[in-house]
């Protein structure tokens, strides 16, 4: 089983890279949807701006690719906003993936804004297998200030003055708006989950 971690340019991948092999995992980076054939399921990792990270997926040949294949997909942070239909950010189509549109985090009171540091999971579904063995009460560490508003495809929630999708699905397709290899020993089980090696 091998992991291919999709290099758009508006990501971290040594963070999540270093993850993956923390946990044994097989896997490669890859700028090209070529470079991924051999590959089982597919991280979509981001950070920064939708729009930006929109035009380089588009740029290297990933948006045709990840709309029309079936294998495991789990997005990270921005990877898993660009999942939805669109993001309010830059006014930007996303990959339509999920239903929905990501929109500006509201500021509340007594919080920073954007959300940056870690925040408990509240399990919406007892059976994710993300979530297969998170213990609840877990913390998962988040920066962002966009946001999917909880809808059909969220399977947890955060609370940051108001409720935030924490993890979605909708069939193949996930995605974490936290950092999973940034999240201790709940992150990690989480990318074993996914690969489907967890004990």
């Amino acid at each position: 089983m091998r992991i291919g971690v999709i290099d758009t340019g508006c990501a971290n991948l040594a963070s999540v890279r270093f993850a993956l092999e923390r946990a044994g995992l097989d896997h490669v980076a890859a700028e090209k949807p070529r470079e991924l054939g051999d590959c089982d399921r597919l991280i979509l990792p981001g950070v920064g701006s939708a729009a930006p990270a929109m035009a380089r997926l588009t740029d290297r040949g990933w948006t045709d690719l990840l709309r029309g294949d079936d294998r495991p997909l789990l997005g990270i942070c921005l990877g898993m906003q660009l999942l939805f239909d669109r993001s309010e950010e830059g006014d930007t189509d996303a990959l339509g993936l999920i239903a929905g549109e990501i929109v500006r985090l509201p500021r509340a009171e007594g919080l920073v804004w954007p959300h940056m540091g870690w925040n408990e999971l509240e399990a919406l579904d007892p059976v994710e297998p993300l979530l297969a063995g998170i213990s609840p009460g877990s913390h998962a560490y988040f920066v962002h200030g966009y946001y999917a508003p909880p809808g059909p495809a969220t399977r947890a929630i955060c609370d940051y003055g108001t409720p935030v999708s924490a993890l979605v699905r909708r069939g193949h397709v996930a995605g974490c708006q936290f950092h999973p290899e940034r999240s201790g020993a709940a992150g990690a089980r989480i990318l074993m989950n996914f690969a489907g090696a967890a004990s």
